[in-house]
């Protein structure tokens, strides 16, 4: 299915009948779902929940917090969880150590890379083939920031197994080498962007939003829990699409003001400033649709920096069938 075959289901769905939503409301299960870790890319998930979006498709959603990226899966599959939100990465793993695995990715919300350059002074004319001979600090916390820098190094001509690269600090630490004079360039993402140009220590040089639409964050559950909770999948689908229109037409000061109770560290001003250069990237989608084309250039990076040895195809990982479902004949 293409992205616009996708997008037209969406717009004609909204078009269908008030009393099916009154019949589905009668039989939801409440559900719960898994937060990997508190991101600011994150932000449409909390934004649906802030917003009523969910139960107002009838389906009563419960977060369960998270801290650790690689556990929100195996929430799902221990039961805890009825589905998660996550990085699509998580299911080509599993599939690579398990062909039969029963994850599966659905609803797309962050579809390009929310991973930045920065170095001490601005450099406009910057290029990705411009690391060689720079010390360069990634990312520690997470795989797929350096999977897909690879892969555009590469792309660019230049070898990234021969960079020099500090692989074991955070981004906090890496940040504070930067403004030492330790490394010339790390990697980050929001909020450690934005507070880098407020105190003057950073400017940024290469935004990885450009590589192009990326499977970044999805839904995720398993087969068996796809058919037993269905419809409430199906409703959440309905809610989180409300959910990303709304995000893509409101402006990033009512957005971080919403969300402010999710994001206690960061002052507000700061919290939207994250969001605007977000939302002007083009980072959130404006559907749940999970476009093909995303999945593969994940694929192909996770491939060439030897995360994966075989490509587990898209079918396989994601289904687009259940939104569909969710949108045929609804408003």
């Amino acid at each position: 299915m293409s992205a616009q075959h996708g997008a037209r289901i969406l717009r004609d769905g909204f078009r269908g009948c008030k009393r099916c939503a009154t019949l589905s409301r009668m039989t939801m299960h409440p559900i719960t779902i898994q937060e990997p870790f508190r991101a600011v890319f994150y932000a449409p998930f909390y934004a649906a929940l802030a917003r009523g979006d969910y139960a107002a498709e009838g389906v009563e959603v419960t977060l369960r917090t998270g801290t650790i990226p690689a556990n929100a899966k195996d929430a799902v599959l221990a039961g805890v969880a009825d589905l998660a939100w996550g990085g699509p990465m998580r299911i080509l793993l599993a599939h690579e150590a398990d062909p039969a695995s029963p994850l599966r990715n659905f609803g797309a919300v962050v579809m390009r890379d929310p991973f930045f350059l920065l170095g001490r002074a601005p450099r406009p004319e910057f290029t990705l083939a411009d690391l060689a001979g720079l010390r360069l600090g990634t990312v520690a916390e997470v795989p797929t920031p350096w999977w897909t820098l690879q892969e555009d190094i590469r792309q660019a001509g230049l070898d990234p197994t021969g960079l020099d690269r500090v692989t074991d600090r955070s981004m906090a630490e890496n940040l504070a080498a930067l403004a030492a004079g330790e490394l010339d360039v790390i990697q980050v993402f929001e909020p450690f962007v934005t507070l880098a140009e407020e105190t003057g220590a950073a400017h940024v040089w290469h935004s990885a939003a450009h590589r192009g639409v990326t499977g970044y964050t999805s839904f995720t559950s398993s087969t068996e829990r796809m058919q037993a909770r269905r419809a409430e999948f199906k409703a959440m689908l309905r809610g989180l699409a409300k959910t990303l229109a709304w995000f893509a037409a409101t402006p990033a000061e009512a957005i971080a003001a919403l969300l402010a109770d999710y994001y206690p560290d960061l002052p507000p001003a700061r919290l939207a400033r994250c969001i605007a250069r977000y939302k002007a990237l083009g980072l959130w989608t404006e559907t749940p649709f999970y476009p093909e084309e995303a999945f593969t250039r994940l694929e192909t990076a996770m491939l060439s920096a030897g995360a994966i040895t075989r490509r587990p195809g898209f079918a396989a990982t994601a289904d687009n069938g259940l939104l569909a479902e969710a949108m045929a004949g609804w408003q």
